[in-house]
């Protein structure tokens, strides 16, 4: 921060104070105004400020402004390049933030003040009539739609399509197949499949391959956002229609998504009440924000998606039944990777490539490492196994992916399922862990029946009716 030590800068700041309280400025005048006002010298520093602007910075008082370098108080460095530059802009729509105040668009007048042809200070003006903050507000809003769309659009030129899809198993082509025709037409499409199958993807593909590919696709997540919350997120709301509302008010997603697609993510989670009002959304084919008097009219073709069972949800009365009929014109079942056991080595191999081609080191996973991949049931589907891989490849120190370097749960499951398929029934488990104790036990005893059978807690007679029972041939020692 530049450092105010020499003498010549207070004659300036003296000279400065002057023009500005005399000649320039009119005090009481720029005191009145609505617009804010603001005055740093050529080091940047504050040396007069409006009640206007030091209020909108969320400050109570003009001492607390005064004297601080720009920075500090004004998170952007236009006064400071107008200082260095000498230029000047007008009606400039910008983003101001203050360390009182959020991020906010206004439109600012700057330029210098000299002493002849020496720039001794510069002067922004903030415009906070009511038509340039509208103004600004609507070109803020336009800024955010903007960000959103060119995400999307970049989204959407990495994003999913029909032929990304990864899968070869009967179920997931007849559900492929199916998905396909859904984006030959504009009926909604429900989206059914456990935690992880790649909803999301299905959703973006049917989109993409389909005559809305070019205009917005629009997802929320319903379990993600607050009960109070939703019904702005869908529907939007109107400028003073609750407290904490934007000025300008702020569209719902419906209205973002008019012309294109809108997925809705779990929608199983939907709260009753909210259920009413899509529908009716749905029905009407037009969204009322809150705080609206007119409703709008909206062309939204409807993906929805949730792992829960809506049947089960019905008759338990926590999905309404119109509503499911609405949603599910044309459903799409995801099956889980448990159901499609050929396509996980078409997965890991993906999975690997990504991450040779990401990081440069190409690693092989062993053969009975491979096993446990392929016995695994995979309850949190693709994106547990995409979470396995990664996590195996980073934990490795060779080229070579390992058991160890698998996931115990994933280990001891599969071992598991095998000793159960093995043995079948819980007594012939029982009787398998029995004897493996016997024996262990008879080892360490040098194959003495005594103290096996005390170490045991059993008589001898026990004992030898033990070996009975499991065909154990025992040289008896004593």
């Amino acid at each position: 921060m530049p450092k105010e030590n020499d003498l010549s800068v207070a004659k300036r700041e003296k000279t400065v104070k002057s023009i500005c309280e005399n000649n320039l400025i009119y005090q009481d005048i720029l005191e009145t105004s609505t617009d804010g006002f603001i005055f740093v010298n050529k080091n940047g520093y504050i040396i007069y400020i409006n009640k206007a602007y030091y209020e909108f910075l969320g400050f109570k008082t003009k001492e607390e402004v005064i004297g601080k370098y720009i920075l500090d108080v004004i998170k952007n460095y236009e006064l400071i390049d107008i200082l260095l530059t000498g230029r000047t802009d007008v009606d400039v729509y910008q983003y101001v933030e203050g360390q009182n105040v959020k991020k906010s668009v206004v439109a600012v007048t700057r330029t210098v003040v000299t002493d002849g042809d020496q720039v001794i200070a510069a002067v922004g003006q903030v415009k906070f009539s009511k038509e340039t903050k509208l103004l600004a507000e609507k070109f803020q809003d336009i800024d955010n739609k903007s960000k959103y769309f060119r995400g999307e659009l970049k989204r959407r030129e990495t994003g999913y399509t029909f032929e990304s899809m990864i899968g070869s198993s009967p179920k997931f082509l007849e559900a492929k197949a199916v998905a396909k025709k859904a984006a030959e037409n504009d009926f909604s499409v429900l989206i059914t499949g456990e935690t992880g199958v790649g909803k999301e993807v299905f959703a973006t593909a049917i989109h993409n391959a389909s005559d809305r590919s070019t205009k917005p696709f629009i997802q929320i997540n319903c379990a993600a956002i607050p009960n109070e919350l939703l019904e702005s997120e869908l529907f939007g709301y109107e400028e003073g229609s609750f407290t904490g509302a934007k000025k300008g008010g702020k569209p719902g997603k419906f209205e973002m998504a008019n012309g294109g697609t809108l997925f809705l993510d779990e929608v199983g989670e939907l709260p009753l009440s909210m259920q009413v009002k899509l529908l009716r959304v749905l029905q009407e084919k037009e969204v009322e924000r809150i705080g609206g008097l007119q409703p709008k009219p909206i062309d939204v073709r409807i993906l929805a998606a949730t792992n829960q069972n809506l049947d089960v949800s019905m008759r338990n009365h926590t999905f309404r039944p119109d509503l499911y009929y609405r949603l599910n014109v044309i459903p799409v079942k995801i099956p889980p990777l448990r159901e499609r056991s050929e396509d996980i080595q078409f997965f890991i191999n993906v999975f690997m490539d990504e991450l040779y081609q990401h990081f440069g080191i190409k690693k092989h996973i062993a053969s009975s490492a491979w096993r446990l991949l392929q016995q695994y049931d995979w309850p949190g589907n693709i994106r547990e196994l995409k979470n396995v891989i990664q996590r195996a490849y980073a934990i490795s120190d060779s080229d070579k992916i390992l058991d160890e370097h698998l996931p115990a749960n994933i280990v001891g499951k599969v071992h598991t399922n095998k000793f159960l398929s093995d043995y079948k029934s819980l007594d012939n488990i029982l009787n398998e862990i029995e004897k493996e104790i016997l024996l262990n036990c008879l080892r360490e005893n040098d194959y003495n029946c005594r103290m096996t059978a005390k170490e045991l807690g059993i008589h001898r007679s026990t004992l030898y009716k033990k070996f009975k029972k499991f065909n154990m041939d025992i040289i008896r020692n004593n």
